[in-house]
């Protein structure tokens, strides 16, 4: 900008210098002097404080580090093309070739081409090699193939035994599955503030919860299998009592409903509240934080709370257990 500035001046004081030379030294140095401190006026110090947090950054790199050294993604994603009739082929450590099959439960699963695709979960595998995908737990194929599992009905019922002591034999148990469904615009971020956890019920004869007695992890390591056509039998003589269980357990998840929107709506005016407080105490002082910022924030606080309150419950998942 300084050569810029005084190049017409500077090009012929190099050819032969003139008396005019000490003037242009002076002109110089006080064009820099003054360029150098509006430079140094003009810059957002609390910005440059808060653009890096050293300890924040290695704590995110350490936790990228161990999500990509785990093995739960390959794992997860060898079940799910068991379950869609995926066929696996080991290619090498970390890497797997996807071919669709004949016996696939979909006419299609995302990222899967006709002669096959060859996925790697390890990064440098993926640099290396062009023809691999690199997966991650936000690849489009893990993604779409979740969004597969979470709007089809694949899998989301099932029925088993159990023996448990004090309890008779014949008892129907009713596990439940719920998730709070928010519609809402990806701008306003609501899910930050809505628990990602399912809402889980055990309802037993009576209509008691006794999911907190009887947690999901142990009851999966007590329940036995029933082969499919028991099953058809034996919900063909229980819809009713099935169908009374599934209005109670709704109700009960419904009053959690109403706990959980609560605490997201505090939880996000607090978040959201504090951050409207901070921005309008740095405008005070700092002339380029804009009114426009704050009452986006404002209206983002109000919509936030609008399409929380009216967030509702969405059955995921039932399991019928019953006592032997």
């Amino acid at each position: 900008m300084i050569f810029e500035t005084f190049s017409d001046r500077l090009i012929p004081e190099l050819k032969q210098r003139s008396s005019a030379f000490d003037d242009l030294l002076v002109d110089t140095a006080q064009f820099t002097n003054r360029t150098r401190r509006e430079l140094r006026e003009g810059r957002d110090k609390l910005l440059e404080r808060n653009s890096c947090k050293p300890a924040v950054a290695e704590a995110l790199i350490e936790e990228i580090k161990a999500l990509e050294s785990s093995d739960e993604l390959e794992h997860y994603l060898e079940a799910l093309c068991e379950v869609f009739g995926v066929d696996q082929e080991f290619h090498s450590e970390q890497t797997l070739i996807l071919r669709p099959s004949e016996h696939m439960l979909t006419g299609h699963f995302p990222y899967v081409s006709e002669e096959g695709t060859t996925v790697t979960f390890s990064r440098e595998k993926a640099l290396a090699r062009e023809d691999m995908a690199f997966l991650t737990w936000e690849h489009p194929m893990i993604l779409e193939a979740m969004d597969m599992v979470h709007s089809t009905e694949l899998g989301n019922a099932a029925i088993g035994t159990i023996k448990l002591k004090g309890v008779a034999p014949g008892t129907m148990l009713l596990e439940a599955l719920y998730t709070v469904n928010c519609v809402a615009p990806k701008i306003l971020q609501v899910e930050r503030f809505l628990p990602l956890s399912p809402i889980r019920l055990l309802v037993d004869a009576r209509g008691k919860n006794m999911a907190e007695l009887v947690p999901h992890e142990r009851l999966n390591t007590l329940i036995e299998k029933v082969k499919k056509h028991t099953a058809l039998a034996i919900i063909k003589q229980v819809r009713a009592e099935v169908e009374a269980k599934m209005l109670l357990a709704a109700s009960q998840a419904e009053e959690q409903l109403q706990t959980i929107l609560s605490e997201a709506e505090a939880d996000m005016r607090s978040s959201l509240g504090s951050e409207l407080r901070r921005m309008q105490a740095l405008r005070e002082v700092n002339p380029s934080i804009r009114q426009e910022e704050l009452d986006h924030l404002d209206y983002r606080i109000e919509e936030c709370a609008i399409h929380i309150q009216h967030a509702n419950l969405q059955l995921q998942a039932l399991r019928l257990i019953i006592t032997t």
